[in-house]
């Protein structure tokens, strides 16, 4: 059976099999690398704009806007400024709120962060905007601020991993567990009333207790400084200096006759000049995303650095297997082949080796987009989930393909300049 011109390449390409997986693998890679941060990009910005909810406002102490976004919404580390209970109510009446909910973050469960909120947590703040809490299990805690209940409500993700479930008690850690003198609550364990369904949020990742509840483990830490630990705490030993909190969530009722925007606006000023950090949670990601989008230009250019590299790769591979071929060309050429046979046979190499670069880079994509998805889960609570249009891929993988058959030129030219006198000269 005659070979065909197609046969002819797919055999070069297997005799020469060590070459071929090495050029197909640095293509894949560089492919891979860079479908990896074009479906990253735009999914990681979606995922931080689901993590705000519907919280227009955010006021703190911490040093920031940014800061007391990323603290007080993601986790990021414990805000570190306390607002006291009175700061929190002054505040609470003195602006035209639609609502707002206190809370406080420093406490941890088997690593993942616990949030003390107001019962009106549930009913006003939504994980991701338009979407309620909805429960797997049980029910959110109820009462008033000031009593305390000892429930916990879970995350979807912390039932998950820690398989704690509705009934179970637990108790709470003092800081996070890496902190220098964190210790266990062992004296108060909270009754597990709740499962939350999945937000894909960073909520997801938090256990919630009633706000009450958690000012009374910090008084217990004072008087056992104060008075030894044998001793007892009940909710009437709590103080004013005991009620803390590190921000409220919150959204702005507009003046009459004023746009959302621009009634936001004024009572974000008028916070600020009061000394209060007042962050917009949509607004601050955004600015989160420019920062971050000098990096991701820098992370672009190096993937099309190393996508070029790989063509040169391809080139140098092809080049080098020419100088090998020569005797194999002239053959071709006295057996009836022309040159420009030859030199399309080439560029034919050099562009299925670049299709199977991009084969490999899909798989290595889809991959990589899956282990840092997971990473991005276990680690911040983001539930990043990237995808790459049908689109994307094409221009991508056009791209790759005639960058493989430009790098092909130069052999392709080597093999069309073969001499069959020379290559063919009988030896001796």
């Amino acid at each position: 059976m005659a070979l065909t011109d197609f046969g002819l390449v797919t055999r070069s390409l297997r005799g020469r099999l060590f070459s071929t997986v090495t050029t197909t693998v640095s293509v894949g890679v560089a492919v891979g690398l860079l479908l990896v941060l074009l479906g990253m990009r735009g999914a990681a910005k979606e995922s931080f704009s689901r993590g705000t909810g519907n919280a227009t406002v955010l006021v703190s102490r911490d040093a920031s806007a940014l800061a007391s976004v990323l603290n007080g919404m993601f986790y990021a580390n414990p805000p570190r400024a306390p607002i006291q209970w009175g700061e929190a109510e002054t505040l609470r009446s003195s602006r035209p709120w639609a609502w707002l909910v206190a809370n406080q973050q420093g406490d941890s469960f088997r690593g993942y962060p616990v949030m003390a909120a107001e019962p009106g947590l549930w009913e006003h703040f939504e994980p991701v905007a338009g979407q309620p809490w909805t429960f797997e299990q049980g029910a959110a805690f109820a009462g008033d601020t000031l009593t305390p209940t000892f429930s916990a409500v879970l995350g979807a993700r912390v039932a998950r991993e820690t398989g704690v479930g509705l009934g179970d008690r637990i108790a709470l850690n003092h800081g996070s567990p890496r902190d220098p003198g964190a210790h266990v609550h062992a004296e108060f364990e909270f009754d597990v009333v709740g499962v939350l369904g999945e937000t894909g949020s960073p909520h997801d990742r938090a256990v919630f207790i009633d706000l009450a509840s958690g000012w009374v483990l910090h008084a217990h830490d004072r008087r056992k400084e104060l008075l030894g630990d044998d001793i007892e705490t009940t909710p009437a030993d709590v103080t004013d200096a005991d009620r803390q909190v590190t921000g409220l969530y919150g959204a702005v009722i507009s003046r009459p006759g004023r746009s959302s925007s621009a009634g936001l606006a004024v009572e974000l000023a008028t916070l600020s000049r009061a000394g209060w950090t007042v962050a917009q949670p949509a607004a601050e990601v955004e600015r989160l995303f420019a920062i971050v989008g000098n990096v991701d230009g820098i992370l672009l250019g190096m993937a099309w650095a190393v996508m070029i590299s790989s063509g040169i790769g391809v080139m140098l591979a092809l080049y080098n297997s020419m100088e090998q071929r020569r005797t194999q060309v002239a053959v071709l050429r006295v057996l009836g082949a022309s040159r420009r046979r030859v030199f399309l046979m080439v560029l034919t190499e050099s562009a299925l080796l670049g299709l199977l670069g991009v084969a490999l880079g899909v798989v290595v994509a889809l991959v990589g987009g899956g282990v840092a998805s997971e990473l991005l889960e276990s680690r911040a609570g983001l539930v990043v989930e990237p995808g790459v249009s049908i689109q994307t891929v094409i221009v991508v993988g056009w791209a790759t393909v005639g960058l493989a058959m430009l790098a092909g030129l130069i052999p392709a030219a080597v093999a069309y300049r073969v001499s069959v006198v020379r290559n063919l000269r009988p030896v001796g």
